[in-house]
C-alpha cells in the first residue's frame, strides 16, 4: 500500500508573476498591465462588438485585437493599453502606495 504524501504549499507573495520568478521590478510591471489588460477585455465584452469593430475603435489592427483577447501580455505596453482605455472612453487613476515590507537601502 502506497503511503500518502502531502503536497508541499508555498505561501503566495500577492503577485503571481513574482511567484512565477520575475524579477521584482518586472512582476510589478506584468501585474499593473495584467490588471489594465482584464479591463480592456471586460469593456469590450461588455460592449459585444467584433473584432473588426473593436479594431476601429481602438485605431488598431484585427490581429492585434486577437492578441488582446488572448492575453497576450507580452505583446503590449502600459501606455499602449492605457491608450486604448481611454479610446473606449474609459479613465484610467493610478493610485501609489509604498509596500509594508520594503526596505529603501
Amino acid at each position: 500500500m502506497a503511503r500518502s504524501e502531502t503536497p508541499k504549499v508555498t505561501p503566495s507573495t500577492g503577485n503571481v508573476f513574482r511567484d512565477l520568478g520575475f524579477s521584482e521590478e518586472e512582476s510589478e510591471h506584468l501585474l499593473v498591465r495584467a490588471d489594465i489588460l482584464i479591463q480592456l477585455q471586460k469593456a469590450i465584452a461588455s460592449r459585444g462588438l467584433k473584432q473588426a469593430e473593436v479594431a476601429k475603435v481602438l485605431r488598431v489592427t484585427q490581429p492585434r485585437v486577437s492578441d488582446l483577447l488572448r492575453g497576450r501580455i507580452d505583446l503590449f505596453s502600459t501606455d499602449a493599453l492605457i491608450d486604448m482605455l481611454a479610446r473606449l472612453g474609459i479613465g484610467v487613476r493610478l493610485v501609489v502606495k509604498p509596500r509594508k515590507s520594503r526596505k529603501v537601502a
